[in-house]
């Protein structure tokens, strides 16, 4: 609550000098192009940021019914298409989804993901070409998937047992707890090797990403009017942002340290031995740099972290 005071106590003056200013002179901030979709009034500085409550989905969802299923909206001095209808949808994602490839350039995001070195946020061209082949060929393949079944079966069992035991002594189980756990166990265990539990790397690592996802999920201003960016130092965000970004930096490079050292009888191989073998060379039609490499762990475990307990 803080930092929305802070804004308003800011935006107001800046607001009603703008306003005024726009009024007299008879300039728009926003200059709207010809064949450019619906779009609701904008205010300066701001846009439509204004029109945003607490359930941002459904202030779009009543935007969208009065302005139609493809709409622009300004996020301060940023574009926002929003595309509300499936037909519209497989227009933007399909038949021309190469003009809509690129995702935008936020600075929290530059810094998380090593100057958008990862497969999400780096532009399109041939090194996102490269990535995804990485990705799609080397790590989530049908192949590759099934060879983690032993690793899903073996945690299942376990759960089932702890579940048998609680019913047993008629002990309560707490579901969200336990499936968080299981999370967990299946990610380090394909990732890294080992149990979330016996993973002092992979365990911070997962505690630092939770952070971080709610990090990037904060409004900051200064992503949306650049202008306005001293108040995201003055807020504490650009300084916590830094502080993660070292901290899982030095996580992951003492990850790859462990993996290049440790010998060849030790387990098979994790997600992290297989992107280390791909920079070392070891597969001739692909390589990456170390930037790209960590990029595409911090990707590889978030996709793990959702969609591994599913298959």
């Amino acid at each position: 609550m803080d930092e929305l005071h802070l804004y308003g106590l800011l935006f107001i003056p800046l607001v009603l000098f703008y306003a005024w200013y726009f009024s007299k002179s008879g300039l728009s901030l926003f200059t709207k192009r010809k064949n450019s979709p619906p779009s609701p009034p904008t205010l300066p500085v701001i846009g439509n940021l204004h029109q945003l409550g607490q359930l941002h989905h459904r202030s779009l969802r009543d935007l969208s019914l009065k302005y139609g299923p493809l709409m622009l909206l300004h996020f301060g001095s940023k574009p926002i298409l929003v595309v509300s209808s499936a037909q519209v949808a497989k227009e933007v994602l399909k038949t021309h989804d190469l003009a809509f490839s690129d995702r935008p350039v936020l600075g929290a995001f530059k810094k998380i993901f090593y100057d958008l070195k990862d497969l999400i946020y780096i532009p399109y061209g041939d090194q996102w070409r490269k990535l995804r082949i990485i990705f799609v060929q080397e790590l989530v393949s049908n192949t590759r998937v099934k060879s983690f079944n032993s690793i899903r079966e073996e945690e299942t069992a376990l759960l089932m047992e702890n579940i048998k035991k609680c019913s047993l002594s008629a002990r309560p189980v707490n579901l969200t707890r336990t499936f968080v756990s299981l999370t967990n166990d299946l990610i380090c265990r394909a990732a890294f090797g080992k149990k979330h539990s016996e993973s002092k790397h992979g365990k911070e690592f997962l505690e630092l990403m939770d952070e971080v996802i709610g990090l990037l999920s904060k409004f900051t201003i200064g992503e949306f009017v650049p202008w306005l960016g001293w108040i995201n130092w003055l807020t504490g965000y650009n300084t916590a942002l830094d502080w993660y970004a070292k901290k899982m930096d030095e996580i992951l490079d003492a990850v790859i340290e462990e993996h290049l050292n440790k010998g060849s009888d030790e387990s098979k191989e994790t997600f992290v031995d297989i992107l280390l073998g791909i920079y070392k060379g070891n597969n001739p039609g692909v390589s990456i740099d170390l930037m790209h490499l960590k990029g595409l762990i911090l990707i590889l475990i978030s996709f793990v972290k959702f969609y591994l307990p599913l298959l």
